[in-house]
């Protein structure tokens, strides 16, 4: 199993890498009309396909190989000339053709530059102890944190949920980019080491954005504060099965994070952890298009 992180800050914890200086950027203003086209033109059909790295230029070339490969040609049974998009994780988009086809893999030759696509909005850091989940339950998790746009899943080990097991680790990072190609995503969302309870108050404690699922906390849509701009990332934290015990929730209340209730009835680990994220998403995209409307008024 990975090590238990251990983090210095909470800035250190959601460092994401400076993009490439060369890149063509495409900032946070025009992010979403450029994410609305490039999901209207995927309905129609360029299939997408992750490239670890991408060149920066026209006319240079990408060569494809593994599972990607596979899928390009042997599922898709795309050929010479046929035309794709590369994306690599971590903002990179571009258009190309494939130009040769071996037994090995398949060159594609970039028909633009590439570009890089800013992040939107507030990055959600889901923390949640699915570590127990049995029959595909930890796998649906993962799946629809990606597909909603969570920027992060960590494991959460708690006195409850002590563990999980290094294979299923494996599994859910496959997962993980099955879903952020099926969602169109041009960030993947980063499966991290699992962490011990008693670390996470330093990065609640640094977060100015922290919700935890309780039982007979109030709604959430009830203690959500007024959105700012400024605000980059937040947290979602939700316990285990038998959830967390009374000192593990004293601590985390004690470091900042905010009680919310999600319903009347009792739900899963996963249930609860897509039921707030879900409502977390939504409350963050309409502040940020009201204050896009606002700019623009």
């Amino acid at each position: 199993m990975p090590p238990a992180a251990t983090f210095s800050s909470f800035s250190a914890l959601m460092r994401r890498p400076p993009p490439p200086a060369r890149r063509l950027l495409v900032p946070p203003a025009a992010a979403r009309a450029h994410s609305t086209a490039g999901a209207s033109r995927a309905r129609g059909g360029l299939p997408r396909f992750h490239s670890p790295s991408l060149p920066l230029s026209k006319g240079e070339v990408v060569r494809i190989q593994g599972d990607e490969f596979w899928h390009m040609t042997r599922v898709l049974r795309l050929g010479i000339n046929d035309r794709v998009e590369l994306f690599d994780g971590a903002g990179g988009l571009v258009e190309g053709s494939i130009q040769k086809v071996d037994k090995n893999g398949s060159d594609v030759e970039l028909l633009e530059n590439a570009r890089l696509i800013a992040p939107q909005g507030i990055q959600w850091h889901v923390f949640a102890a699915f570590g127990t989940l049995k029959g595909g339950r930890a796998d649906w998790l993962i799946e629809k944190c990606t597909e909603l746009g969570a920027s992060s899943v960590t494991p959460l080990l708690t006195e409850r949920c002590h563990t999980i097991a290094e294979n299923r680790v494996d599994r859910l990072q496959r997962l993980v980019l099955a879903a952020v190609k099926q969602c169109q995503r041009v960030h993947d969302m980063s499966l991290k080491p699992p962490i011990q309870i008693h670390d996470l108050p330093l990065a609640v404690s640094q977060s100015k954005l922290a919700f935890l699922a309780s039982a007979e906390a109030p709604p959430v849509l009830s203690v959500l504060p007024k959105c700012s701009s400024e605000e980059e990332s937040g947290l979602l934290i939700i316990g285990p099965e038998g959830d967390f015990t009374e000192e593990e929730v004293k601590v985390l209340k004690a470091a900042g994070a905010v009680p919310v209730g999600l319903g009347p009835c009792r739900l899963r680990v996963e249930t609860a952890t897509i039921s707030l994220l879900s409502a977390l998403m939504l409350w963050s995209d309409a502040a940020q298009h009201q204050e896009t409307q606002r700019q623009r008024g």
